[in-house]
């Protein structure tokens, strides 16, 4: 029987790695958020702020980790992440002031970026080549399908409170991640493969190949740091992901908060657009899976910029009539999340397309430090304008023209000629 690819194993226990931080954290903060101001009376900007927090963090680390990456490997890196993520969650349910929430939420933040988004991305984009947008979207389906969950988080969060639930999740976390952590591997030769399950070559084959493959690789030698750095298309990349970002940030923080006070939803019914937005991003993640390594990139990128901004747009002009509101928000679910599912996993691909592996993690950590400006910009602009107006209605306005902006950056992002 055919041996199955460890690489596709990595995929699986990423994907499933991805599942447990989506819906325990990622999309489901904005369930915490809605919570803790009910609870705690803290403003939208206070908690809007831990946000920003995780992603200064992240960015400040990503160079640094990015470099570690290169150096020894993801695995141990990851292994570390879940431990950190675990245990974030239960001081979580033991802080008593803003505080001491900023401090345990910066430990849970710290562990999601060690065995999250960017150390699992970087692990498959050693493991494949012709396949990668195929990995990398089977990659995000944990992600999304996280979304799905949050009904049960916000079901939680109303039944046994926010204490309980974090400190039940920090258990999630180390009993399900830890197994799925000692999958990951550094490169297929450590396991006796090649780079996308290939098999090895004939004798005949290997002893003719070498000399056309040492001028292929002079030819089409992967850049360093410094070198993709000093191309326009790594500067354009990172501001239209970070753009993207601006209104994914905006909505994960502010979105149910914003359909619970200005729409009239519960938490709970709030809960299910975002499972509906979920769904779409499942079948934006299956016509990536299925055009990713076909198509340009950077034009489905671009396109997918209109449709969060047409998205983010129909929620924050949701007429005032029941019929009319709950169709506007739907229609945000399903521009919203199709454009993220599809445009999500080329942020990495397109890079390592463009740029090659061999210095892959520090060139996405130095980018990440553009990036986190979208990251942290759509959640302070829509709670900071919120807490000024008393709607969300100018911050969503602002943040949903920016990303139409960054449909722009992606047009104009041309391959460099790789270094000779």
């Amino acid at each position: 029987m055919k041996r199955i690819f460890h690489g596709w194993k990595m995929v699986g226990a990423g994907c499933a790695m991805q599942f447990v931080l989506s819906c325990l954290l990622l999309q489901a903060f904005g369930a915490y958020v809605a919570v803790l101001r009910d609870d705690r009376g803290w403003s939208k900007t206070e908690l809007a702020g831990a946000a920003a927090l995780h992603q200064v963090e992240a960015a400040i680390l990503g160079p640094v980790l990015g470099w570690v990456i290169d150096r020894f490997g993801t695995q141990g890196v990851i292994r570390t992440g879940v431990v950190v993520f675990g245990v974030g969650f239960m001081l979580l349910s033991q802080i008593d002031s803003l505080l001491g929430f900023y401090g345990a939420f910066l430990v849970v933040a710290l562990g999601a970026s060690l065995c999250g988004f960017f150390p699992l991305n970087v692990a498959l984009i050693h493991w494949f080549e012709r396949k990668r947008a195929r990995a990398l979207s089977s990659l995000q389906f944990g992600f999304a399908l996280g979304g799905i969950a949050v009904p049960a988080v916000a079901w939680s969060l109303a039944a046994y409170g926010w204490r309980a639930t974090a400190f039940a999740s920090g258990v999630i976390v180390l009993v399900t991640c830890i197994p799925l952590s000692l999958v990951f591997r550094r490169r297929p030769e450590d396991c006796g493969e090649l780079i996308d399950g290939e098999p090895a070559p004939a004798p005949a084959a290997a002893a003719a190949a070498p000399d056309l493959r040492a001028d292929e690789k002079h030819e089409t030698r992967d850049f360093t740091a410094r070198e993709a750095v000093r191309t326009p298309a790594f500067w354009l990349l990172s501001l239209g992901h970070g753009f993207a970002l601006f209104v994914v940030s905006a909505v994960n923080v502010h979105a149910i908060t914003h359909m619970k006070e200005g729409l009239g939803y519960t938490v709970e019914v709030a809960s299910l657009f975002i499972m509906l937005q979920t769904v779409s991003q499942i079948g934006g993640i299956a016509i990536g899976w299925a055009i990713g390594d076909r198509y340009d990139k950077r034009v489905i990128s671009a396109a997918c910029m209109l449709m969060h901004m047409a998205g983010l747009l129909c929620l924050t002009y949701a007429d005032a009539t029941v019929l009319a509101t709950g169709a506007m928000v739907v229609a945000y679910a399903l521009l919203h999340g199709s454009a993220w599912g599809l445009r999500g996993p080329f942020m990495q691909a397109i890079r390592a397309d463009y740029f090659g592996r061999s210095a892959i993690g520090m060139i996405l950590g130095l980018s990440f430090m553009i990036v986190v400006l979208g990251q942290i910009g759509g959640a302070m602009i829509s709670g900071i304008l919120a807490d000024a107006t008393g709607n969300y209605r100018a911050g969503f306005t602002v943040v949903a023209l920016l990303a139409g902006l960054g449909s722009v950056f992606f047009l104009l992002a041309r391959r460099p000629a790789r270094p000779a």
